[in-house]
């Protein structure tokens, strides 16, 4: 089944539950070389991704997997952090939100992407139970092929858990 969400929930589209997010790296984000601590970066990421998800769905959400978390150069000291957040894919109770963080330099203006992640979500009713989640409804080509890719991504991170 290529989406197993739940229609009856509804469908809603990424633009709903997109979130951004700015942050100034300090000195006590940073390591002994002055770029951002990993660990800083990955709670804002997380934190991103749940916001995402929890208007999406409506409900509190927990973190289950990071599937990817690519450091593709450092952000320093000074600098902003943008942090941008999409829902791809939802399941029946679960959701895969993908945020893109830029580095931007505060003097020249210069935004360059610096990391991308991928972090599924599971919506839980106020007893602490997975509950449904409206589907994501893919309006742009971009949004498509989003979708096309968490679907991918959620196959191979089932196989990983099954140890295939």
């Amino acid at each position: 089944m290529i989406n197993a969400c739940d229609p009856n929930m509804g469908f809603k589209p990424p633009s709903a539950s997109k979130v951004e997010m700015t942050e100034m790296v300090l000195p006590n984000d940073a390591n002994g070389l002055g770029n951002l601590l990993g660990g800083r970066l990955m709670h804002w990421i997380d934190i991103a991704g749940a916001i995402v998800a929890s208007r999406h769905s409506g409900h509190t959400v927990v973190t289950v997997a990071v599937d990817s978390l690519d450091f593709k150069e450092p952000i320093k000291v000074g600098e902003l952090v943008i942090l941008r957040g999409k829902i791809t894919w939802s399941g029946r109770t679960s959701m895969e939100v993908a945020v893109d963080v830029y580095g931007e330099n505060l003097t020249t203006g210069q935004r360059r992407l610096t990391n991308e992640a991928y972090l599924t979500f599971v919506a839980l009713d106020d007893d602490g139970h997975p509950t449904p989640v409206p589907c994501v409804s893919p309006e742009t080509p971009d949004e498509h092929k989003a979708f096309q890719d968490a679907i991918i991504r959620r196959e191979q991170r089932l196989k990983r858990r099954s140890g295939e």
